[in-house]
């Protein structure tokens, strides 16, 4: 019990001032708490009653007005029970679904109502004279001024994210229900709820015990269905002691404001929306919005205590616990904005972006005006490149490219190296190969027949019916190329994952071949085992273009190299835990859609380009003005699965993975210092801090798959979430962002398509790879991304840089509608077709084609 020590010191505001102050920190701990609510709870109930005195029951008591009450000890235990029930409930959803109290705001004007109805009931309003102020009939402590306190508390907190809100009922409705169950029904019996506090204290001890087993029956739920969680000793401990000290102060503050206890969710609120972190939020409306809500909370804090309330006004200075981070952000944007436009101001054109757009930009247009003009030339490029004689059909196929003005001619150099490595084996051998392939049991293959005189595909699959919309692909981008085309046979990946590696020529290379379930395990030495031992990184740089040790990328051929980065092996999702991987080792003609580089399945366009999902479309996207100036994505936690494992470090792989760690630049949750270019003294340096503009990135997960279960809540609570995002909701901002998942990404043409750059971060060869050029169509980001904070910060903060982004964004759009259309696909799959149908014809015996003379 709280009393007075001194003239200067007024309980009330003392009591007050700690309660916010022990509610502020249980809420700052955990938002960076990574131990489970469940755990925290269970020590914050075990130490809550001690901090009571027990205290002798009287057997009646006398109000301040004289009215005398009986008081009798309340018969059965639904007053214990409901108030562990719903605290227990609570934590139990804080734990599985996150922080999702985003509608707990609501419960302060619905608790007003309630205490409306119950002075109505009781006649306890006679006090209103006595407290001097309760009910003050302001427009902060009224109905509809805590009602529109609270919605403007709940707009930070939920950012018109309907489905979290929809999950937010299940705690607000259990807090309400607390009030309810615990608080009203005493009131109710005794017309005063200042009785509710001596049986609160008789009856805190075995309350709390009740909501202890209940905790302690929910952690060994948690241990039982999911494993042991990652705990933390100290925080889980600190953190249970500020709650416990935050819930003892809520009820010592009811004492001091009887008629008032909806003060404790005011003072929940201002805790929940003061502390959050303004560097995290993704716009200035919801930082701002987080401090207007925090002002009304205090300010209904503040008028709810009786007016008589000595230093009442010195719990002003509480605004500056939201008001000070919001500021110092605001500062930290300017000085970031000011030092890249200064940059880009001071040296035009020398930033790395600007020359390695320049020079890539050259290289692209010399590249098409060496196209063949004629098929003869296209044939003599053929055998000067290849060193063979194009297959036949070769005339037909040029005729068709043109026709259907298909700006690449020449630069097929994807189907050659997928092809040539299969030449080793005669034309049956492909076909028995291929067969043998199909047959294994779980190959996960579909065998198909291009028929050449229907000009129509066949598959089939040894027991799945939907093909993914293969044969969708063949017939739509083919279906006019009746007659023209052979009869070929062909096998391909149902699975995202890549399939083929071929062993090394020391082994034996003919129709023999193994498979292997390599899923949730690390494939990282299977698939390097061509590497030579004395393989060295390639060049890495672009015509002296000087990157200031940031790792642009300069090279496309040594970005995707996996034998030249060995660091590879453990920062990308299918080398530490594919999802899904059945690896075929030997020579078998697999058609997939994408494969690292030391792979070699043969590469064709993906019918995710074609499906109704990721297909472009114009009315959805807005003009590049009407952008938001930041950098977009949200998806799922596709790219490699999380499991679980006693090991610490093995139990947290998953933020290796390139999907999450992505994911926790944007959003800055490892605090890491970020790289950033500057000049200073007429020279561009570079220079690191740990600030990072969250106003630039808006990257949510709005999945967790993939996962175990342990590991998936680990996700939930480590990264910020939207539980919904539209399928066009990228076309809001200038730059987009695109990612490999299991697979190659369904979604990139579609984001090359519209008015926003694409930055792009891949180690998958795709069929398009010689047709898109890099800071040409697109940005390339390394795998490692540490010059992503600098590149979206140039994009983004100078005029430089945003003239930049908008020329690669009308690039891309403007190259999509000439190389990437279906008829493009239709070109690269018509060439693909002749070169396996000569890869199998029965005649031939093993070895290259007929060689030029």
């Amino acid at each position: 019990m709280i009393t007075r020590t001194s003239a200067q010191l007024d309980p009330a505001a003392l009591t007050v001032a700690a309660a916010v102050a022990c509610t502020s920190l249980v809420q700052y701990l955990a938002a960076r708490a990574t131990e489970s609510e469940l755990s925290s709870e269970a020590v914050c109930w075990m130490i809550f009653p001690f901090l009571f005195r027990p205290q002798a029951k009287p057997s009646t008591y006398v109000s301040p007005l004289g009215d005398v009450t009986s008081t009798k000890k309340p018969t059965g235990s639904l007053h214990l029970w409901g108030p562990a029930a719903c605290i227990s409930a609570l934590s139990l959803c804080k734990t599985e679904f996150g922080a999702v109290v985003c509608l707990f705001p609501l419960a302060t004007p619905v608790l007003f109502k309630a205490q409306e109805h119950l002075q109505l009931r009781t006649g306890a309003s006679r006090y209103e004279t006595t407290t001097e102020g309760a009910l003050p009939h302001s427009i902060i402590n009224t109905f509809w001024g805590s009602l529109l306190a609270a919605a403007v508390a709940v707009y930070p907190l939920s950012a018109w994210d309907v489905k979290a809100a929809t999950i937010a009922v299940i705690p607000f409705v259990a807090l309400v229900v607390l009030f309810f169950v615990s608080f009203m029904p005493l009131a109710g019996e005794r017309g005063r709820l200042n009785t509710f506090h001596l049986e609160l204290e008789d009856a805190i001890r075995p309350l709390s015990l009740r909501i202890v087993g209940l905790l302690i029956i929910l952690q060994f739920f948690d241990i039982w269905a999911f494993g042991f969680p990652r705990i933390d000793g100290v925080l889980t401990v600190f953190l249970g002691l500020a709650k416990a000290f935050s819930l003892y102060f809520a009820v010592q503050t009811t004492r001091q404001t009887p008629e008032s206890w909806r003060i404790v969710t005011v003072i929940a609120t201002f805790g929940l929306v003061a502390t959050r972190n303004p560097f995290a939020e993704p716009s200035d409306t919801q930082a701002l919005a987080n401090v207007v809500a925090s002002l009304l909370s205090l300010a209904q804090t503040i008028y709810m205590l009786p007016k008589h309330t000595k230093q009442r006004a010195l719990l002003w200075a509480f605004v500056l616990v939201p008001l000070m981070p919001y500021l110092a952000n605001m500062v930290a944007i300017r000085a970031a904005e000011s030092t890249a436009q200064q940059l880009a101001l001071r040296h035009p054109g020398q930033h790395p972006v600007a020359q390695l757009m320049d020079k890539a930009k050259a290289d692209f247009d010399s590249m098409l005006s060496r196209r063949s003009k004629t098929c003869e030339e296209a044939v003599e490029e053929y055998k000067r490149r290849y060193k063979v004689d194009p297959p036949p059909g070769f005339r037909g196929w040029y005729d068709f490219a043109v026709k259907n003005q298909s700006p690449i001619i020449d630069d097929f150099d994807t189907i050659y190296q997928s092809v040539s490595p299969f030449w080793k084996l005669s034309g049956q051998e492909v076909l028995d190969v291929m067969n043998n392939a199909y047959n294994t049991p779980h190959s996960e293959l579909w065998q198909c027949t291009f028929h050449g005189d229907t000009a129509k595909t066949e598959c089939r699959h040894r027991y799945r019916s939907f093909d993914r919309h293969l044969t969708l692909l063949f017939d739509k981008v083919l279906g006019d190329q009746t007659g023209v085309l052979p009869d070929v046979k062909f096998v391909v990946n149902h699975l995202d994952e890549p399939r083929v590696v071929v062993p090394p020529d020391k082994y034996p290379t003919g129709t023999r071949f193994a498979l292997a379930d390599m899923s949730q395990k690390s494939v990282w030495k299977e698939l390097t085992a061509l590497c030579s031992s004395s393989s060295s990184k390639l060049n890495d740089t672009t015509d002296n273009i000087d990157t200031f040790g940031l790792p642009f990328v300069t090279s496309a051929a040594s970005s995707l190299d996996i034998c030249a980065n060995p660091s590879y092996a453990s920062t990308y999702g299918l080398f530490i835990s594919p999802v899904s991987l059945r690896l075929v080792t030997g020579l078998v003609p697999v058609l997939s859609t994408g494969a690292p580089s030391t792979m070699s399945d043969i590469l064709y366009p993906s019918a995710a380009y074609i499906e109704s999902g990721f297909v472009y479309d114009p009315t959805r996207d807005i003009p590049w003005e009407q952008k938001s100036n930041n950098l977009y994505w949200a998806g799922s936690t596709t790219g490699g699965y999380a499991s679980s494992s006693s090991s610490s470090s093995s139990s947290e792989q998953w933020k290796s993975f390139h999907r999450q760690r992505f994911v926790s630049l944007a959003q800055n949750l490892n605090h890491q210092p970020h790289t950033y270019l500057r000049s200073l003294n007429g020279v561009i340096t570079r220079f690191t801090s740990p600030f990072l503009n969250s106003r630039l990135f808006s990257v949510f997960f709005t999945r967790f798959q993939f996962c175990s279960p342990s590991t998936c809540r680990a996700q939930r609570s480590f990264f910020r979430t939207k539980s919904y995002a539209d399928k066009d909701e990228a076309f809001g901002s200038r730059l987009v962002f695109d990612l490999d998942g299991n697979g190659i990404s369904g979604r990139y043409y579609k984001l090359l398509a519209s008015n926003s750059a694409v930055l792009k971060q891949t180690l998958l060869r795709e069929w398009h790879d010689d047709r898109l050029v890099p800071w040409v169509h697109y940005f390339p980001v390394s795998m490692g991304m540490e010059e992503v904070p600098e590149l979206v910060m140039y994009l983004t903060s100078s005029e430089e840089g945003r003239k930049k982004a908008r020329e690669v964004a009308e690039r891309g759009r403007e190259w999509w509608g000439r190389a990437l259309r279906e008829r493009d696909m239709g070109v690269y799959l018509y060439r693909l077709l002749l070169e396996v149908g000569r890869l199998q014809e029965r005649g031939r015996g093993r070895g290259e084609p007929r060689a030029v003379h």
